[in-house]
This record gives structure tokens, sequence and C-alpha cells, in this order.
């Protein structure tokens, strides 16, 4: 499907400006904790078994969780223990940052990475070096580009391999809040759905060639107009853009 335009927030000024300022690495987060075993839930938390019950069944209420499996809801309390463990062994650091539990609680790390990891991507491949320091540049040591509101919230790319996706329009939407002051979440599923020239939606990508279909396509969509679904789908071609 060939690229198309659409008047959105954006403007190719802007994005063109961002594929000459920045590089986009994209990464994936191993949200899940303890390691598929056998000894479940052997480890204390510090808390009696009625609030752990307590703290489970809350939190398949939260998450809609259900299991129809013989014994499948014991053997997920169990790892649900083992991963409330470490976030409580992890939080009682006083680190920089604190743990909490999400929709993945019940998983062991390989189930999570057999599930939500693994980028697909064809061979084709480009490297550049066009974003390497040059002698005599003065750089700060880190950014944290959080603190200064150009960072939307997290956002979950679900089961979809889209992370090459969610990747650019963090670059962008970063980049557009530094020029504009104006920080406005972008859609990963118009970059899903309508870049596949050399793309394939939840099967993998590239941040360039996403790049590329936003210079060619004028700009991209808001999160509001073309919101995220994980999953691939027909290019919407008549939506409206702020």
């Amino acid at each position: 499907m060939g690229s198309y335009r659409s008047s959105c927030s954006v403007t190719i000024a802007m994005v063109v400006l961002l594929l000459f300022t920045i590089f986009a690495l994209s990464s994936a987060l191993d949200m899940s904790i303890v390691s598929n075993n056998d000894g479940y839930g052997e480890k204390s938390t510090g808390r009696t078994d009625g609030e752990l019950r307590a703290m489970y069944e809350a939190w398949l209420v939260k998450h809609g969780k259900a299991y129809n499996g013989l014994g499948e809801k014991e053997k997920r309390f169990g790892i649900f223990t083992d991963n409330l463990r470490f976030i409580d062994e992890h939080n009682a650091q006083n680190l920089s940052f604190k743990l909490g539990l999400n929709r993945f609680a019940d998983l062991t790390n390989e189930e999570y990475r057999s599930k939500y990891l693994g980028t697909k991507i064809s061979g084709k491949k480009r490297i550049s070096e066009r974003y390497a320091p040059r002698i005599g540049d003065d750089l700060p040591e880190s950014v944290d580009w959080r603190k200064k509101g150009a960072v939307v919230g997290v956002k979950d790319q679900g089961s979809c391999g889209s992370c090459w996706a969610f990747s650019t329009i963090s670059a962008v939407e970063g980049i557009n809040q530094i020029l504009t002051g104006d920080l406005i979440s972008l859609s990963e599923q118009e970059l899903v759905d309508c870049d596949t020239s050399y793309n394939e939606g939840c099967n993998g990508g590239l941040m360039d060639y996403a790049y590329e279909f936003i210079i060619n396509n004028g700009g991209i969509d808001s999160e509001e107009d073309y919101p995220y679904k994980a999953t691939d789908g027909k290019c919407d071609q008549y939506r409206v853009c702020i």
C-alpha cells in the first residue's frame, strides 16, 4: 500500500528535523520476574497466606483474569507470590525506582519472554554512523527527557511485534515537544496499518523506514484520532486529524 497524506498536527518540517537530529533505538522491557521452576511460592513475602490470597483475588478482578485448567489458578498464585516477593525485596532497597504489580504478575520470566518479546524483522538493515559523537562535542553525560516534559506516559504494545512503531513514535513525540513545547501522544497504529512498503506491522519493522513514511505522508496522526489496537488492521485514510 502506498503512503497517503493527512492534515495532522506534526508538520513535515518537524519530522524532517527529527531524522537529522535523533536516533531511535527500539527496546523491550522485561516485565516478568521469576524464572520457570517448580518452587513457586516457597519463599516468604512477609505477608500471611490470607493477605496474599486477598491481594491475589483483588488482582484477578482488576485484570479480568480467569483460568480454566485444573490447578492452574493455584499454580498462578505461586508465581504471583514469587513476583510479589521480588517486588518487595527490590522496593526495600530504596533505589531510584519502585516496582509494582501489573497484568503480567502471574507469568514466569520464560513465559513472558516467549509471549511478548522477540523482534521479528526481515534481512533488510541499514547501519549509519550519522549520530556518532564528534571530537570536540560538548555533550552532557545524560539527559532525563521525562523531567523536561518530552516523554509521554507508559504505553503497552501487547503481543503485537510493533516495537519498531513505538520506538519511532516515541522519538517523534519527543522532538515535537522539544520544538513546539506541546507533548502529544501520537499513533503507533497508523504505522502498523499504513507503513507497509517495507515494514510488516505486528511482524516487525525498522524505524528508518517508518521515519521515511512519516515524511512522505506529511505527518502522523494523534493517538486519540487513530488509537492503538495491538493488531494488524486496514489503513484508515479518512480519519479526522487534530
